[in-house]
């Protein structure tokens, strides 16, 4: 039986991590934090889990937050100017929004119990040798430091070279939900793009706000603000940003309760998206795979980064049961496998950054015909699907063609 690493405790790694101790496979699970300090640290990032990763995380027993007490069932999209549109698309199943400083600990744990063995500390690019030589399988799953250098970044669709977005992404109190209960995909031309979620905290049930700004459009002075500084300033700007560039929004804060649920749930960052290969050679002849944001990097602006870190995850898994035999054609086979989604994820990732007119052209199309809309939004869990209909200008408008959307 194969003795599988795993640097990396997001959910890429302890989704891996689960699906192989489901087979009672030796996996050593490598965290840069305990789940103590993971619970108690900042805020990560805004993230939802899709009907797919619900789905898996319910299969794993691990399905903490059932989505009909903690979900939602829509999207909201408002699109700003001289003729703002309002519409919403509607999932087959729902998706959740959790904070992952929940979420990640208590995977851990699980992991634990499980049998899986935990071991907390930095893991350096000069460790590679000696963990190359105790696993059969090194999967690295972490973006952070110098471990993703492992895999060379390639040219393509989906990688660039720097950030498209400047982000600013908090939990707040005082936004009530939308009606039906869903996200809010909300977009400023010119300016960028917030990303409402209904999301489960320690403070209990909140609202994130993800600003994605454009460098240099207006709203990145967001970014800049010193919010422990002054908190009362910084909520101001922000509900002064939803008036002026994202009214549905705006129209449900209170003014008297809106604020940030505390100092350490405001994150911002510029996240450059990234693809890289899939796998790398190793000392001694063994192999590492890229897994996780060591793969891909996206910007957040679809919501995919988790959900894809957990299909590939599952993808690996799946590998290692029908081919113990950890060499290169293993990572060649796992690469093809999953290239559609992930690699699907990041590219409409990519394109939704720049919108070329096609896609602009989709989203008023929507604004008139539900069913297109409803299509639209259940695709956020199967990227590939989504990729197929948004790549070129002649898919989007078979897409559209298949709803009763005639051209022009």
């Amino acid at each position: 039986m194969p003795d599988i690493g795993i640097i990396g405790a997001g959910v890429a790694g302890l989704h891996l991590g689960l699906l192989l101790r489901r087979h009672d496979i030796p996996v050593t699970l490598y965290s840069d934090r305990t789940p103590a300090q993971i619970a108690a640290g900042p805020l990560p990032a805004t993230v939802a889990h899709h009907a797919p990763t619900l789905r898996r995380e319910a299969a794993l027993g691990v399905g903490f937050w059932p989505a009909d007490t903690y979900g939602y069932t829509c999207h909201h999209h408002y699109v700003g100017g001289p003729r703002p549109l309002t519409f919403r698309g509607d999932f087959t199943s729902p998706s959740c929004g959790v904070d992952h400083r929940l979420v990640l600990p208590a995977l851990t744990d699980v992991f634990q119990d499980r049998g899986g063995e935990l071991r907390t500390g930095r893991v350096a690019a000069d460790d590679l040798a000696g963990l190359a030589a105790r696993h059969d399988l090194l999967v690295v799953a972490t973006g952070r430091g110098p471990l993703a250098d492992l895999f060379p970044r390639l040219d393509g669709p989906g990688s660039a070279t720097a950030p498209r977005r400047r982000l600013c992404a908090g939990l707040y109190h005082g936004v009530a939900p939308a009606e039906p209960k869903g996200v809010t995909l909300s977009l400023a031309p010119g300016r960028g793009e917030l990303i409402e979620i209904p999301l489960y905290s320690g403070h209990g049930h909140v609202t994130a706000l993800l600003f994605e700004c454009v460098p240099g459009g207006g709203a990145d002075a967001l970014c800049a603000l010193d919010q422990r500084a002054g908190p009362a300033a910084f909520d101001r700007a922000v509900r002064a940003e939803l008036a002026a560039h994202h009214p549905t929004v705006f129209a449900r804060t209170d003014p008297a309760r809106f604020g940030l649920t505390g100092p350490l749930d405001l994150v911002r960052t510029a996240i450059t998206p990234t693809v890289r290969a899939d796998w790398a050679e190793l000392p001694g002849g063994r192999y590492a795979l890229a897994l996780g944001d060591a793969h891909t990097v996206v910007d957040p602006i679809v919501g995919q980064g988790a959900n894809t870190a957990s299909y590939s995850a599952e993808v690996v898994a799946d590998a290692v049961l029908d081919d113990p035999v950890l060499d290169e054609l293993f990572c060649r086979r796992v690469a093809r496998r999953r290239a559609e989604v992930v690699l699907g994820a990041a590219r409409w990732s990519e394109l939704m950054l720049r919108p070329p007119e096609h896609v602009r052209r989709l989203l008023g199309a929507m604004s008139e015909c539900r069913s297109a809309a409803d299509e639209f939004t259940d695709n956020f869990g199967r990227p590939d699907r989504q990729w197929r209909l948004l790549a070129t200008p002649e898919r989007t408008r078979a897409f559209l063609a298949r709803h009763g959307v005639l051209p022009g």
